[in-house]
């Protein structure tokens, strides 16, 4: 496909998110109804009036905010096989989380809708293409260091049900449906097994590296501390860097605070003067990317409704002002006001940076990073 054609099918990608950060009041109600309608079909939604709603005040008095430790009784009934409960459509797997946090695993489904809303995790890299005119980017690949899809299975009641990580479960489903190859592909990690030592991280690395050490790999998508701890490992086995192998355009990274502010010095060091877009997603979705060299990301208002518990009270996200700060809640097609546990920062319109988990020290450490790597909150 030539630059052109790739200009226009680009170009059409991005425009829905581009219109709703010019309008973010609009793009919300349209989403708030969408959600809705997506609701009323559902067992929950149906007990909460979802299809009587017509308003976000409305929204507000008749669902509650709930974490996920008050949503997994439900879960766990929709993975026992009441899908009707919460889910609109049937789910095409379940994701779960590290544990990095409390210790504990959190299962979440994701459906066919869900998944079409994950693409936009593409839409830093489609944009630094666009900007750029990097067209060059799609000869070569994305050097996949995703973790498994397909990690076990849970019993529940009768049925035995497969859980994997929803990075992995993402590559796998829409790799055929994006204009770069993955590689090593999805299948083949998931091959190895989904243990978590060093050990099995290490077989993954050695897989990556045979398959991709011949190939023009310009883009690397995943986790940051997997992409640092892969260079690491590039270096102390093969005697090499990232960077002396290919020569990568943009690191696509998510998962942790601080990508292309603290992480940046180690990250150029392993794969040179590339273009680092940070990724805020977690298991439950994709909530935004970087758009271009700002150091923040800025939110897929077009697909899920944003809303933040302040000291002041809940605001919608593109209400807080510049300096405020609250902890997220997010409603997915799966999950109605559904508070993450993370902590957000506004930046100068439409700018917003996750600055770590629901902690009495997360401002703290915040502001000492800013402080060792003298940004002082500047984009």
């Amino acid at each position: 496909m030539q630059g052109i054609d790739f200009r226009e099918t680009l170009s059409a990608l991005l425009q829905p998110w581009h219109k709703a950060v010019a309008d973010p009041a609009l793009a919300q109600a349209s989403v708030l109804n969408r959600l809705l309608e997506d609701y009323a079909a559902t067992a929950y939604g149906r007990d909460h009036a979802a299809g009587s709603i017509g308003t976000l005040a409305e929204y507000r008095r008749q669902f509650p905010v709930a974490t996920y430790a008050e949503f997994k009784p439900l879960l766990q009934r929709v993975m026992a096989g009441e899908t009707d409960l919460l889910l609109a459509e049937e789910p095409i797997g379940w994701a779960i989380t590290r544990g990095t946090t409390t210790g504990e695993s959190k299962f979440v489904p994701m459906t066919p809708t869900d998944l079409r809303l994950r693409i936009s995790a593409g839409r830093a890299m489609m944009n630094y293409v666009m900007d750029n005119e990097r067209f060059d980017l799609f000869a070569g690949v994305n050097l996949n260091l995703n973790f498994p899809s397909r990690v076990g299975t849970v019993r529940l009641g009768d049925r035995e049900i497969d859980y994997g990580y929803s990075s992995g479960i993402y590559t796998r489903h829409v790799s055929a449906f994006t204009p770069i190859r993955s590689v090593p592909a999805q299948d083949e990690i998931d091959q190895l097994g989904g243990g978590t030592t060093v050990s099995d991280w290490e077989a993954r690395f050695d897989l990556a590296y045979e398959k991709c050490r011949n190939e023009n790999v310009t883009l690397v998508g995943g986790v940051a501390p997997t992409a640092i701890k892969f260079g690491q490992y590039l270096k102390r086995r093969q005697g090499r860097y990232p960077k002396q192998l290919w020569q990568t355009q943009i690191l696509t990274l998510g998962s942790v605070p601080g990508i292309n502010t603290r992480l940046e010095p180690v990250l150029t060091a392993l794969y040179g003067r590339v273009a680092i877009r940070e990724i805020y997603g977690t298991t439950e979705g994709m909530f935004g990317q970087q758009r271009d060299e700002q150091r923040a990301w800025v939110p897929n208002y077009d697909l899920f409704l944003f809303e933040v518990q302040t000291r002041s009270g809940i605001k919608l996200l593109h209400e807080l002002r510049p300096g405020e700060l609250g902890s997220l809640i997010v409603s997915t097609p799966i999950l109605p006001r559904y508070r993450i546990g993370d902590q957000i920062l506004a930046l100068a319109p439409p700018h917003f940076r996750c600055i770590g988990r629901e902690q009495w020290w997360t401002p703290l450490r915040y502001a000492w990073d800013e402080f060792l790597t003298l940004r002082f909150g500047r984009l």
